[in-house]
């Protein structure tokens, strides 16, 4: 359950000197040591009449046995068995010791060490953040001057206002929630999270001295925003143990924070909360949401004692959002729009009977997102399953879209906070364009590149890579497309390794992008696929919709249906093709794998959501009840019956599985670690040959893994090697 996209990466076929494919037998044994064996404990859980019967259930930690000083033998039982796993895997997985240094080293030797992200102005200074040369973590800075990203040298008026490197010293997890400076520019409200459960700790800080204030303020989203008075700030807090935020509170600089007072509370289990400032700094606003509906109330920004107004009031399947233009609220929304439509409405009487439409509803266009400037409007749209900027000048709707050229990328407005201005800033990325930041001048429709992701390798060109984009037909006739890229010279003959990626859910679309640690897999003769399967949104509100609840295994089906399609176009064969995904692509890979076991070779499954039907029953859960509209709630009959037909770990059987390595860290908080314990555990108990099948838990991190930016490519370069492994690629 639970949103995160692990990030894979894959390679061609011209094996090089340095690439040694071994074409003796696959080695599946797994003789070389002894698997851990767990015990069982039948904990017997009936509903609706059907009982289930879960050996595993004991492997189930309250987060006081986690945290407790001295283990319970409960705790100690489990800590023995992810200790067993880690083991055994290292066992396992010892004859790749050398390849896994190798690419861990190589990934990490493309990442420019000495790197800056590209300025952005905000209220008068430059704000970016910048890493030197053995750092895990970045400086983050402002200037009044413009940094020059060309020349590299750091302006004299430099400003290190949140030293990463010195807080995260020591400590085994480091993460930074967010930063905002109040109006003024002379004080910042920042958040940290030592744990990686992503409850983050908000401090604040006098950027003219140096000081931190005492007022520190626990377990919150990490989240913070000014009133414009440079002595509010409101902030959003989470239930202690759903993790579901639920309350607003508003502090007053210098005071205590238990004396906080509460702004509203989410009562309704099934939404969240949140709350910022529009981009005008006009109006601080509060969003309630869930799955299929939202909520916004607003208050004056030089006002921040005053009464919060709805915007409209929530209703079943009525979405919408808010931005402000002058005396107005610009508001996107599904009402009668199924692919959501532009609307505006009076700031003094926003409800939706004085909505007026902007943007007309297409069926063949979602609209997905708006930035409004003094002079222009620009939609972020969806068409064909590409992502699209429209522009479109106030003063005369003349209109204009941004052009590309390669076949599958990604497109999407960057970071604009400034109102009076006629350059958009936008991102671009394709799978074999690194990450590009431009301004563009909406006026004169010229394209400025501000920078380009560096790789770090003199042997590295685009030119050495073919990006398509193709589509597979799913067995109900849906047409889905698939994003591939593979060396230069490839011979579609089924003979090559291929990666497939994909997530499906949420309505989160999973765009083509460049990954620099995929030239890893790609230089060594592998393809790299993503399926943009339904659950997704890449084709519309209906792609998602057909993709979730009562619909949810065509998700799986379309997985499938894409992974026949590309062994049918030779662009690979019969036990060369490999799947990866994480968390609720956890989910895919473990439906995928009861489903079709024959058609991998071999799987990674990362913080897989893999037992569904005892998580959405268990309410304690973090984040449980705010996913009843994507999953459905098994309390209800049908909703029980069907989940429970696709749930991973309740239909592992006795039969053949494919090659599995799976990942998780204890201190997950989205899907609990003892979800894959449990699955492995029973997959080990149950199948009936001896391919692969690992684990690895990293005990000191969440569903986020490893903090910094080079500790997370052990993990990938652990996954690539169990891959190479299983193709006999060695070196």
């Amino acid at each position: 359950m639970k949103k995160i996209i692990l990030l894979a990466c894959f390679l061609p076929i011209l094996i090089t000197s340095c690439q040694t494919k071994n074409n003796s037998p696959k080695v599946k044994s797994e003789t070389l040591t002894q698997a851990p064996v767990a015990k069982k404990i039948a904990e017997k859980m009936t509903i609706h009449g059907d009982t289930r019967i879960d050996n595993y259930h004991w492997m189930r930690l309250s987060d006081e046995q986690k945290e407790a000083e001295t283990p319970d033998a409960q705790t100690q039982d489990v800590l023995d068995h992810l200790n067993a796993e880690n083991k055994y895997l290292k066992e396992v997985m010892a004859h790749t010791d050398g390849l896994q240094t190798k690419l861990y080293d190589e990934i990490v030797a493309r990442i420019k060490q000495d790197d800056q992200s590209v300025p952005v102005k905000v209220n008068g200074y430059w704000y970016y953040s910048r890493y030197e040369k053995g750092q895990d973590y970045a400086y983050s800075c402002r200037s009044k001057n413009k940094p020059d990203l060309k020349s590299g040298q750091k302006v004299p008026d430099e400003e290190i206002i949140l030293n990463q490197p010195e807080l995260a010293k020591d400590q085994k997890y480091f993460a930074v929630g967010g930063m905002s400076v109040s109006t003024n520019n002379e004080l910042m409200v920042y958040s940290t999270d030592l744990i990686s459960r992503r409850q983050y700790n908000l401090f604040f800080k006098n950027l003219k001295t140096g000081e931190i204030f005492p007022d520190k303020i626990e377990n919150t989203t990490g989240g913070a925003t000014w009133a414009n008075d440079n002595k509010t700030i409101f902030y959003t807090r989470k239930d202690p143990v759903t993790l579901r935020s639920y309350r607003v509170y508003k502090h007053i600089l210098g005071t205590n924070p238990s004396e906080d007072e509460l702004v509203f509370e989410e009562k309704d289990e099934t939404y969240s909360c949140f709350v910022y400032k529009t981009k005008s700094k006009k109006y601080l606003m509060i969003g309630s949401t869930q799955t299929l509906s939202t909520e916004y109330r607003f208050v004056d920004a030089n006002n921040p004692d005053g009464e919060w107004k709805v915007i409209h009031p929530r209703e079943d399947d009525l979405e919408y959002s808010v931005a402000n233009y002058g005396d107005d609220f610009y508001v996107i929304t599904n009402y009668n729009a199924k692919n959501f439509r532009l609307m505006k409405t009076p700031v003094s009487n926003p409800g939706k009977d004085n909505w007026k439409e902007v943007i007309a509803h297409r069926e063949d266009v979602l609209l997905e997102n708006v930035e409004l400037f003094k002079n222009f409007l620009v939609l972020e749209e969806r068409k064909n399953g590409l992502t699209e900027i429209r522009i479109i000048k106030w003063k005369d709707n003349s209109e204009h879209y941004i052009t590309y050229q390669d076949a599958a990328y990604t497109s999407s407005v960057s970071s604009n906070p400034e109102f009076d201005t006629d350059i958009l800033r936008f991102s671009y990325t394709s799978m074999t364009t690194p990450s590009t930041v431009y301004d563009y001048n909406m006026a004169t429709k010229e394209k400025e590149l501000l920078k380009q992701q560096e790789i770090m390798d003199k042997n590295f060109s685009p030119d050495n890579y073919v990006s398509e984009r193709v589509f597979a037909t799913a067995r109900d006739g849906a047409k889905v497309p698939v994003s591939i890229v593979y060396k230069k010279g490839l011979k579609k003959d089924g003979t090559s390794p291929l990666l497939l990626y994909a997530y499906g859910s949420y309505g989160y679309s999973m765009d083509p992008y460049f990954s620099s640690v995929r030239l890893s897999l790609l230089d060594r003769g592998f393809v790299y696929a993503i399926a943009h399967i339904r659950g997704g949104q890449e084709m519309g509100r209906d792609w998602y919709e057909d993709g979730k609840l009562l619909k949810k295994k065509n998700t799986f089906y379309d997985f499938i249906d894409c992974g026949e399609f590309l062994i049918k176009e030779k662009y690979t064969g019969k036990g060369h093709l490999y799947a990866m995904g994480g968390s609720a692509g956890g989910l895919l890979m473990g439906a995928v794998l009861n489903m079709r076991p024959d058609l991998w070779n071999g799987l990674v499954a990362g913080v897989p959501f893999v037992d569904v039907v005892s998580t959405m029953l268990d309410e304690t859960i973090p984040l449980t009840t705010g996913e009843f509209d994507e999953w459905g709630n098994p309390k209800i009959e049908e909703y029980y019956h069907y989940i429970k037909s696709y749930s991973p770990y309740d239909n592992v059987e006795k039969k053949d599985y494919s090659n599995l390595l799976i990942t998780t860290g204890y201190w997950d908080s989205q899907v609990q670690y003892w979800e894959p314990e449990k699955w492995i555990a029973k997959l080990r108990e149950l199948r009936t040959n001896d391919n692969k099948l690992l684990m690895y838990c990293n005990m000191e991190v969440g569903h986020g893994g490893a903090s910094g930016r080079f500790q997370r490519y052990k993990e990938v370069a652990l996954e690539y090697a169990f891959l190479l492994d299983l193709e006999g690629i060695t070196e």
